[in-house]
């Protein structure tokens, strides 16, 4: 295995046997030779790729697909049925936050448990101990049996312990899908952090939009198989595009929270749209005259005083739920202002709104300053029904001009 690469897959497989019914297993032993009680179930078959060292490689694909299989054979806590893993570095894992913790051991004693599973020695565990102790912020209860843990206490432990190992390979599976805004948006600016520090990290997740900003490269596991290995962009549209294919947009938009945002979070409270300059009444579509209207969007938030200013994106789908364009301050070079309570608004304008007939929907996002985490998202906030004179086809506008 040659000394740049960190993990290595040639043709693995991961074969699981199955039986209808528990009696089967002692007659597959009995009589397996003569009649079969017990089929195959290949979760993973034939998978190919390399990952270097300080690559940032997103893992996508459907429920089911073998996504989690394959982490768990690069973590070694599944043994491949046919070909060849190698994984050169310490793995620290977030596969399912707190696995192998002991319920009835404290919270301190679970740390050097799993900090010694994953190679560390005592000496090195009190070195790092207070930088976990920190960032789990779990007070006395460190003392306490884990089994004692809200959901949320116990996550921050389990995530302390495995990002703070100093690992050479972090390993993420959706560990980051659940806990309030404050610890989630800690969690990236740690992993932003690692990946800074030339990490190597795959990161499996549903959230495309953090698969494409986190990873510069993206797998695409589908029935078991290696789909696609490529670009996040070229991955995230590609996979995006088979989600949506036979998927209608619902008539309504998901509700805006009005609740005020509590440490660490921010909220999305209103969003506005006006068609040459006139209000779209809430609930109701904006009729867009395509090439010829302008449209604005406005974004109202609120969000902890203590972050940074946020940036605001959005995401345009067509009926089919495909995401034809988007934007984001971010990208744009666009600083987003907030007073002292932490409210503020922005406003995206298009100018001769260049999408072609047909209905769409906004999708409305409120993220960090650095476009990667999503304090708040809106679907479908906004209803468009685009109008348009002429007969093109298509879903935009392209400018152009001809030569005769």
């Amino acid at each position: 295995m040659s000394s740049d690469l960190a993990i290595a897959l040639r043709q693995v497989g991961k074969r699981y046997t199955l039986y209808d019914k528990p009696s089967d297993r002692l007659k597959q032993l009995l009589w397996g030779r003569w009649r079969r009680y017990q089929s195959d179930f290949w979760a993973l078959q034939d998978v190919s790729f390399e990952v270097h060292r300080g690559e940032v490689v997103g893992i996508v694909g459907r429920n089911g697909a073998g996504k989690s299989t394959l982490l768990q054979l690069v973590c070694g806590t599944l043994e491949a049925t046919s070909g060849s893993l190698h994984v050169h570095g310490r793995v620290a894992a977030l596969l399912e936050l707190g696995a192998g913790f002991s319920p009835d051991f404290s919270g301190l004693e679970n740390i050097y448990v799993n900090a010694a599973i994953l190679g560390l020695s005592r000496a090195q565990v009190d070195a790092h101990l207070d930088d976990i102790l920190a960032f789990a912020d779990i007070g006395a209860f460190i003392h306490q049996p884990v089994k004692t843990y809200s959901s949320g206490m116990f996550m921050r432990l389990a995530f302390a312990v495995a990002t703070s190992v100093e690992p050479d390979i972090l390993v993420i599976d959706e560990a980051l899908s659940v806990g309030d805004g404050a610890f989630a948006r800690k969690s990236f600016d740690r992993i932003m952090r690692l990946k800074d520090a030339g990490k190597t990290i795959l990161f499996c997740s549903h959230s495309m939009y953090q698969v494409e900003a986190l990873c510069s490269r993206a797998l695409w596991i589908d029935a078991g198989c290696l789909r696609m290995d490529g670009s996040s962009a070229d991955v995230t549209t590609a996979y995006g595009a088979s989600l949506n294919a036979g998927v209608t947009m619902g008539a309504q938009g998901s509700p805006i929270s009005m609740a005020r945002a509590g440490p660490g979070c921010g909220r999305i409270t209103r969003v506005l749209a006006e068609v040459d300059g006139r209000p779209v009444v809430p609930g109701t579509v904006a009729s867009v005259e395509s090439g010829v209207s302008e449209l604005r969007i406005t974004m109202e938030f609120q969000i902890d005083p203590a972050l940074p200013a946020p940036a605001l994106a959005l995401g345009i789908s067509d009926s089919n739920t495909l995401t034809v364009a988007s934007a984001t301050t971010h990208n744009d070079g666009v600083a987003v202002r907030m007073d002292a309570q932490g409210q503020g608004r922005g406003t995206i304008v298009f100018a001769q709104f260049p999408l072609l007939k047909g209905r769409y929907g906004v999708t409305c996002f409120l993220v960090s300053e650095d476009a990667i985490h999503v304090y708040d998202q809106v679907e479908r906030s906004i209803m468009i029904e685009v109008h348009q004179q002429g007969l093109e086809q298509g879903l935009v506008r392209l400018p152009h001009h001809w030569l005769t």
